[in-house]
């Protein structure tokens, strides 16, 4: 009896306080509202994901714009006392270098941490895991701004607080893909993943639009801004995001494994003790408590399950490959996050204001190629091919852009919408569909510790080529921004050559399964 106290204890414990305040009014002024408490809860976990995903990638977009103001055009290099370059140390001719090593300071922080990021994320609470993520992601973003405030012109700071942001953010991409992977089944994941995964775009374009409306009054407030949002919604998910479905009384989406049943005594006095646990979280308990039953029986034998290691995740067929598809894919889509309003500004006569507010127009291309690139693998099972066709049509839209955007706005405006949609596409289907299936791979024995690791692999593998590409596009842009374009396109036909080997067995896997229904 002392054994189920204590677990009892710990299973209050683990349910947010936003989640226990929320049923208590509920029971308290609706109390004859009959409400599913699976869609209340599934509904939440897409929201609150979706918006702490779109607060990540929302804090990282302000530097991008805050560029053309750090360093600007001389109008009198003789006279340094004007300091009409820009903002020091960014007020010299090579600024673009130094733009590209705050880039690698982020992306070479973050794609390395990634790898740890992932195997922590199995062993602790997602719900900790990514509020504290949020709240030190927004000071540090936050940080950045406040250099102008306290008039601080050290290279090194701006370096360190890169470094500290690119390490806090790895919390974001393993929290959020996991905790999807764990509410929904594999039924139409791709097009809800695809959906879901606009969240990417949404960041960059919420943060291009904020820091474009102070970067010219005040651009401390492009960062501080975003950063006080992303604090702020770290604590929502820490009062309302529920990490697995067992924790309310649900039933888990994921594989079951056989369970191992007690002595008879012991099984009874579990059951009256969940049976009332259920009572308290849901005031319909009826039904739904004998699923919590199973449930928790079930997570008693899967705790005893150890988390797979790098290795074990690596030797998963498909991890390799489509890992480093995602390092160029990602390549080519952050040097665009990164550099596509300097580029915009320096090619036609727009302010940097309405530069980056034209940017915006790859990311909303990129939330529609992230739902088409689900929706058509959920069609056709064949998500390498789906990439491969993406990538294919992505490199000539690259071309033509660099050569022929300049005629005209509308030109630039459709251009800037079809590559974000063929960019985007691939990103995005690989570090959401493929990285859920990857992780939960027929090999792994249905370990459901698995997925954090193969999501971090997989986005951490990316991160690297997310890293390489800004800060290649910093010394390359020097020399012309059509260079910048040409490396963009070879690194997205390298991608295509790498998942050729998915696309093969896929063909062939669909080609078999063609001739048994005939057969």
């Amino acid at each position: 009896m002392h054994t189920y106290r204590h677990r009892k204890a710990i299973n209050m414990y683990d349910i947010p306080l936003g989640v226990l305040a929320a049923q208590k009014l509920s029971s308290l002024c609706c109390p004859r509202l009959q409400l599913r408490k699976d869609i209340i809860f599934k509904g939440s976990i897409i929201i609150l994901t979706y918006l702490a995903y779109a607060a990540y990638h929302m804090s990282r977009k302000p530097i991008s714009v805050v560029k053309s103001v750090l360093h600007e055009n001389c109008t009198n290099p003789s006279n340094t006392s004007d300091n009409d370059c820009g903002y020091p140390p960014f007020d010299v001719p090579d600024a673009s270098t130094l733009f590209g090593t705050l880039d690698s300071a982020f992306l070479v922080t973050y794609a390395i941490s990634m790898f740890v990021s992932g195997i922590v994320a199995e062993r602790v609470s997602l719900r900790y895991y990514l509020s504290l993520g949020m709240l030190f992601s927004g000071l540090f973003t936050l940080l950045f701004g406040a250099a102008k405030s306290w008039n601080i012109h050290s290279m090194w700071y701006f370096v360190i607080v890169q470094v500290l942001g690119g390490i806090v953010q790895t919390t974001g991409w393993p929290g959020v893909v996991t905790l999807m992977a764990r509410w929904f089944g594999r039924s139409k994941r791709g097009l809800i993943f695809g959906i879901w995964n606009s969240h990417t775009s949404v960041g960059n374009i919420l943060g291009t639009l904020i820091a474009a409306h102070f970067v010219e009054s005040n651009w401390m407030l492009s960062f501080a801004v975003p950063g006080a949002i992303m604090s702020g919604l770290g604590f929502v998910m820490f009062l309302f995001i529920v990490d697995d479905p067992e924790i309310v009384g649900l039933a888990s989406t994921r594989p079951h494994l056989p369970v191992h049943h007690s002595s008879g005594h012991e099984d009874e006095e579990r059951g009256s003790g969940v049976a009332n646990y259920d009572a308290e979280i849901n005031h319909r308990a009826s039904e739904r408590t004998p699923m919590l039953t199973r449930s928790r029986s079930q997570t008693n034998t899967r705790s005893e399950r150890n988390a797979v290691g790098l290795l074990q995740a690596l030797a998963i067929p498909g991890v390799v490959e489509f890992s480093l598809c995602l390092f160029f894919a990602k390549l080519v889509s952050y040097t665009f996050l990164y550099w596509l309003p300097l580029y915009i500004q320096s090619s036609t006569t727009l302010s940097p204001s309405v530069a980056a507010d034209v940017s915006t127009l790859f990311d909303i291309g990129g939330i529609f190629g992230a739902i088409a690139a689900g929706t058509v693998s959920d069609y056709t099972g064949m998500p390498a091919t789906t990439c491969l066709v993406l990538l294919v049509c992505a490199a000539p839209l690259m071309f033509l852009y660099v050569h022929f955007g300049g005629i005209s706005l509308v030109v630039n405006y459709i251009l800037l919408l079809l590559a974000g949609f063929m960019v985007n596409g691939p990103y995005a289907l690989i570090t959401t569909f493929v990285s859920a299936e990857l992780g939960q791979h027929q090999s792994l024995s249905h370990n459901a510790k698995a997925l954090a690791t193969v999501t971090a692999i997989i986005d951490g593998t990316g991160s690297i080529g997310a890293a390489v590409g800004p800060f290649i596009a910093g010394l390359v842009s020097q020399s012309g921004w059509e260079n910048v374009f040409n490396m963009l396109i070879c690194a997205d036909i390298l991608a295509m050559i790498i998942v050729s080997r998915q696309v093969v067995k896929e063909l062939i896997r669909g080609r078999g399964v063609r001739r048994t229904r005939i057969e």
